[in-house]
């Protein structure tokens, strides 16, 4: 029942060339930066990578994105990565664009053992026409497109057909953790984590605070130890560090 790996680098040895992999996070929040940092240095590569976007202010996917290691993205956000934006323009990554919450419920799915479910999200789009550009030929044309989606009428509304995603691997970061695998999250770090770590069939979690078995209140427990395969500690260097995307100064003050 003992979950606890010595190293990142030792958690993340066996993932081979082109596995897929979701990562949690949400921008610069909740991000497994050190396990990304030892896939990096473990040297795997034409990775499949499910998130919800690809990095950003240089750190967490980015670094692989920059590394050439991501063949192929599905997420929800480009953002201001302009690495990202490059690659896919110039027909060097696929990527799968859907919507947020679809992408959220698709990693929850998959989780859960249901294959499919439709939702109202992207119908009378090219989420459900097809056509998206997934890859480009670097020349501005489209390579590969997404195809059309079953639509499907419920109580006269109509539903796209999406299915669920599972990867060969996840990676997540969480504040405590128990060495059974439990996880707890710290406000919006809670992001995608739980639904990514629920994808993965091989989980790895980074923890902030490692803790003992029955230390976290059940009631506490955001994410079950049995979804989470292997657990690091952190050292309160890495735990500490933090990322801000974009500070905001609000001059002067208001009575």
């Amino acid at each position: 029942m003992d979950k606890v790996v010595a190293t990142a680098a030792e958690a993340v040895a066996d993932v081979p060339d082109g596995a897929s992999i979701a990562v949690g996070g949400f921008g610069v929040s909740g991000v497994p930066t050190v396990l990304i940092r030892a896939l990096l240095d473990h040297g795997a590569t034409g990775l499949a990578v499910v998130s919800n976007n690809c990095g950003a202010l240089g750190t967490g996917l980015a670094v692989l994105l920059s590394a050439g290691r991501i063949s192929r993205v599905t997420g929800s956000y480009i953002g201001s990565n302009a690495e990202f934006a490059r690659q896919y323009l110039a027909g060097e990554l696929e990527l799968e664009l859907i919507p947020q919450g679809t992408l959220a419920e698709r990693l929850r799915a998959g989780g859960s053992g249901i294959p499919a479910f439709y939702t109202p999200a992207g119908v009378g789009t090219q989420v459900a026409d097809g056509g998206l550009p997934w890859r480009y030929d670097g020349a501005g044309g489209v390579a590969v497109a997404s195809p059309p989606k079953e639509v499907r009428g419920f109580d006269g509304v109509p539903h796209v057909l999406e299915h669920a995603i599972t990867t060969d691997f996840a990676l997540v970061r969480a504040a405590r953790g128990d060495r059974h695998g439990n996880l707890v999250f710290r406000r919006a770090a809670r992001n995608f984590n739980p639904l990514a770590a629920m994808a993965g069939r091989v989980t790895v979690a980074e923890v902030e605070e490692l803790v003992e078995p029955g230390a976290i209140d059940p009631d506490h427990v955001h994410l079950p130890g049995v979804f989470v395969q292997r657990v690091v500690e952190l050292t309160p260097e890495q735990a500490a560090e933090k990322y801000i995307e974009k500070r905001t100064v609000t001059e002067g003050t208001t009575r």
